[in-house]
């Protein structure tokens, strides 16, 4: 199987040009590539394929072969692999996803894609559609106890559930610890992407991530819209914010006449290669 191995500020996938190869059972392919010792080591699978409604479908898997719904530095990888390997000449492509067809504007520089502008849609804030159980409308500021602990989570799903949990240090927080006892916590039926985040001022906050399915990871693009969007719910920050993660930084706008999230940042090419797959 030839493969590209890609990243968005340090958010590694191995993508597969489906219009060329055929994978039979994606789920094991993934978690055998994502393995960063018997692998070639990654976050998880993305399978770039034709659509029949968008320019391009982006078909993801975890790294423990679960299947993913979205994700945000993913889909600009995407965007770069199609433009540089010739797939489209486009500079603004559609791409389909499990939680719907994203939208994507491409900055070339030297006839590379040196950033992608994304349109993420509408934050979905209604507890039961993210889902989280609560017997609130929105999660907001909301009380939960995990492993002995009280926090104060925010819900948003920007096409996969985020919980959004502010501390005043994430830098030293036990995240390998804490992350798995969200993940799994009885209040998330689909499980959750838990963001760990600390406001530093009106324009800029950090944030580590556990994803579910992938553990913590450097960066995650729908997590980062989802805390911009509960910065600003909760009247942290303005409605542009510079999100800085541990793979980089990753700028959001909330538009909020529009009710639209936008997301700007990088995409890399790491190395192309071609593996047996002993599956």
């Amino acid at each position: 199987m030839k493969f590209t191995k890609m990243q968005g500020i340090g958010n590694d996938y191995i993508y597969v040009n489906c219009f060329e190869e055929t994978v039979e059972d994606p789920a094991k392919v993934s978690i055998m590539v994502s393995d960063r010792h018997f692998g070639i080591g990654s976050d998880g699978l993305i399978l770039i394929k034709p659509s029949q409604v968008a320019d391009f479908e982006m078909d993801m898997y975890n790294a423990d072969g679960s299947s993913g719904l979205m994700c945000g530095n993913g889909i600009r990888c995407v965007a770069k692999y199609v433009y540089e390997n010739r797939l489209t000449d486009k500079t603004s492509i559609s791409v389909e996803t499990k939680s719907g067809i994203k939208y994507l504007d491409l900055i070339i520089e030297d006839n590379k894609v040196k950033m992608a502008k994304v349109n993420m849609g509408a934050p979905i804030l209604k507890a039961a559609e993210i889902p989280i159980i609560s017997d609130n409308e929105m999660v907001l500021n909301e009380a939960i106890e995990v492993d002995g602990t009280t926090y104060y989570m925010t819900g948003v799903s920007m096409g996969n559930p985020h919980a959004i949990v502010y501390l005043d240090d994430v830098i030293g927080f036990e995240i390998e610890k804490t992350g798995p006892k969200f993940e799994f916590h009885p209040r998330f039926p689909d499980r959750v992407n838990t963001e760990f985040v600390r406001v530093i001022d009106r324009k800029t906050v950090e944030m580590r991530v556990w994803e579910r399915g992938s553990g913590e990871t450097l960066a995650c693009g729908t997590g980062a819209c989802a805390v911009a969007v509960s910065c600003i719910l909760n009247g942290y920050t303005e409605d542009e914010v510079t999100v800085k993660l541990l793979g980089g930084n990753l700028h959001i706008k909330w538009d909020r006449e529009k009710n639209t999230v936008f997301m700007t940042g990088p995409a890399s090419t790491v190395f192309n290669g071609e593996i047996q797959l002993a599956i």
